[in-house]
């Protein structure tokens, strides 16, 4: 029996334990679709939370108080955790008699045991639960599977607000990104990029910072979508504080995902590494402007590592703004100009952007022969049958025929025994010799 990988695609082994309980299928998907996102139940079983008088889960509690001690993305103490296990591990930190991680420095466990005596994982733990948020662990049915990817830099756990399921809406996700000083362009395409990706039934991922991450989380709320932000803070701690309101938007309608405990406040450090997550639980990253140095450059090229699809939308030339996204654009990036193309790349087989035409005008419905007799007609003036037929090369009952033909389309009028140009000249296409 085939199963499903961490995307949502079919596999050819059996599908995980526990991994089937959470997945409903949507009866409007295409073959090879994930669920909709907009019908994603609430995540009953991720986390369990320990009923009244039941002793908590003491690696779920271990990975609550790690969250406080170590550095989000911290390949070190990733691979500590990996070697220990969260319980070891934290028992090491909080011990000043224990004995050190192989390959630690003495400074630097002095440093991670001065932060240790600030962990009261209980507290933090009862603290999301009175948000009706949850802290969510590898191995846990709603834990994306994709964050796999990051290795040792993989979060030691996520606090979540939200009653929707992680996992099922990262499935079919995509990361929006860009400038915080934005123009208006930018914003325009972001928001109106986050509008389609909702339509289309996808989970929309940005930061909520100014700018381009805004203006997508905006654009997917008002078409009613899924949105996920992934905070550089505490889920409880919202920043920019300018964007409170839509944060708390976003913890009703969506999800606000972090690495760092409740109360917790970012610093620059933890913006460079939430893009990480960001760049691994989504199927693709698209950059909407960015100067050359920006963080949104830093998703994008992490997201290239991950073997994720990285997309940018292109502006003016001279906009500096613009300047990253062109760069990212000459590597392996791909152009992409609203949410069709985007699931084009990022989307099952057949997710395909419909193909786009020129206007098409009378003329261009021409047969190869009437289109040769009207380019012999000149621009102004008149000429005889005769002429036009030595002109288009081809026999005069040939071209006598298609004249009367051209004259019914409008494109020609007869002067007595000559031909001219109709005064129509937006109905003829403006046709001289030579074309236009």
């Amino acid at each position: 029996m085939n199963g499903i990988d961490a995307w949502g695609f079919a596999t050819d082994g059996p599908e995980p334990a526990g991994t089937h309980r959470d997945r409903t299928p949507d009866p409007t998907a295409g073959p090879g679709q994930a669920m909709s996102t907009r019908t994603a139940p609430p995540p009953t079983a991720a986390g369990p939370r320990p009923a009244a008088g039941e002793a908590p889960d003491p690696q779920r509690t271990a990975r609550a108080a790690l969250t406080r001690i170590l550095e989000p993305g911290d390949e070190t103490t990733g691979r500590w955790l990996r070697e220990m296990g969260p319980e070891a591990l934290w028992h090491t930190l909080s011990d000043d008699d224990a004995d050190l991680p192989t390959g630690a420095s003495p400074a630097k466990i002095a440093g991670l045991r001065l932060r240790a005596t600030r962990a009261h994982p209980t507290a933090d733990l009862e603290a999301v639960t009175a948000l009706g948020g949850r802290f969510i662990c590898p191995g846990d049915d709603e834990w994306p599977g994709q964050l796999d990817d990051l290795g040792d830099a993989r979060p030691i756990g996520l606090w979540v607000r939200g009653t929707a399921n992680l996992r099922l809406w990262a499935l079919r996700s995509v990361a929006v990104v860009g400038a915080r000083a934005c123009t208006e362009y930018g914003a325009h395409l972001a928001a109106t990029l986050g509008a389609g990706l909702a339509d289309r039934g996808w989970t929309v991922v940005s930061g909520a910072a100014y700018g381009v991450d805004g203006a997508a989380h905006r654009g997917t709320l008002a078409a009613d979508g899924a949105t996920i932000a992934v905070m550089a803070s505490g889920v409880d701690h919202p920043y920019p504080r300018g964007h409170t309101e839509l944060i708390g938007r976003i913890a009703g309608q969506g999800l606000v995902v972090a690495e760092l405990p409740p109360g917790d406040h970012p610093t620059r450090s933890r913006f460079i590494q939430r893009n990480r997550v960001i760049a691994a639980l989504t199927r693709g990253t698209v950059v909407v402007e960015a100067e050359l140095r920006s963080g949104s450059l830093v998703t994008a090229r992490r997201a290239q590592t991950l073997g994720r699809f990285t997309m940018g939308m292109p502006g003016p030339v001279t906009s500096g703004l613009s300047a990253g996204v062109h760069q990212l654009l000459r590597g392996e990036a791909a152009v992409v100009t609203d949410a069709d193309e985007v699931i084009e790349l990022v989307g099952s087989i057949g997710d395909l952007a419909p193909e786009r035409q020129g206007q098409t005008r009378i003329r261009d419905l021409l047969d190869p022969v009437a289109a040769l007799v009207l380019e012999a007609l000149p621009a102004r003036g008149t000429a005889d049958t005769g002429h036009l037929a030595q002109e288009a090369g081809t026999p005069r009952e040939v071209t006598r025929a298609k004249l009367f033909e051209l004259l019914s389309l409008g494109f020609v009028q007869r002067c007595g025994d000559r031909w001219e140009l109709a005064r129509r000249a937006e109905a003829t296409g403006g046709s001289r010799r030579g074309g236009t």
